[in-house]
């Protein structure tokens, strides 16, 4: 259905557009009988609209528009949509970690036995637990280590599952300091088999990179097991030393020669 062109606008209308009108003409410092003339309407029309004394009709609005080249109708503001709720109160990962829900990534939570080598004894190997957990509040994954001989370089920090590459990624940031581990999906008895790169301590406190394979055998199917430095002649080296080489051997990871 069209408006009729004599309807009269809102008084809430109708006061701006005499206030835009007003403006207009001091800016232009024009006279209000030569923008009567310029818009074909009477100057008393224009004189009682301005002044409030009657509103503007559809028709008047129009023909002032046309000449002053200047819109004074406001357009009816959009709806405003709702803000997409946040990826949190998903149970959604943020983008930087993957976009993964709790539930694409729930077999991958539990305890691990981690084994990796020495960094200083190439026959002995360390042994620790790592927990990955469903954190509620970061909407994520985090990894955290215990049972380190070296309490005070346990590690724990965020898991990215980006599904391009099908591997999982335990990333540490500490004021901008990283180690990565990049482990292979799970195998069918759920171990994790990958690398492990971060830093070595050497003499005084001189740090070197370093990469080293790592494994992450499901705690519940271990039964008894030891942790901490597992050197030759240990009741579970053999069995430790097992599990390391199934890295490089099947290969979950490769290490190229310099």
């Amino acid at each position: 259905m069209s408006i009729s062109s004599e309807a009269e606008l809102s008084e809430e209308q109708s006061r701006a557009i005499a206030a835009t009108v007003r403006e207009e003409l001091a800016r232009r410092r024009m006279s209000r009988q030569r923008l009567a003339d310029d818009a074909k309407i009477s100057i008393s029309t224009l004189e009682k609209a301005l002044a409030g004394r009657r509103p503007f009709t559809l028709a008047t609005t129009i023909r002032l528009e046309q000449a002053l080249s200047v819109p004074l109708r406001t357009r009816k503001a959009e709806p405003i949509q709702p803000p997409s709720p946040p990826l949190a109160s998903l149970g959604v990962a943020p983008g930087d970690l993957g976009y993964y829900s709790r539930p694409a990534v729930a077999w991958i939570e539990g305890e691990y036995l981690t084994i990796r080598p020495s960094f200083g004894d190439a026959n002995a190997m360390y042994a620790y637990r790592t927990l990955i957990s469903w954190d509620e509040e970061g909407s994520c994954l985090r990894f955290r280590e215990s049972e380190r001989m070296d309490a005070a370089f346990t590690q724990f920090g965020s898991v990215s599952v980006p599904n391009q590459s099908g591997h999982i990624y335990l990333v540490t940031n500490r004021h901008g300091q990283y180690r990565l581990i990049i482990a292979a999906r799970p195998t069918i008895a759920g171990e994790m088999y990958g690398i492990l790169t971060t830093l070595q301590v050497e003499r005084g406190s001189q740090l070197i990179p370093v990469a080293a394979p790592i494994a992450f055998i499901p705690l519940q199917s271990m039964g008894e097991c030891a942790f901490g430095r597992i050197v030759e002649g240990d009741r579970d080296y053999a069995r430790y030393r097992s599990f390391l080489k199934r890295t490089t051997n099947e290969p979950f990871a490769r290490f190229l020669p310099g």
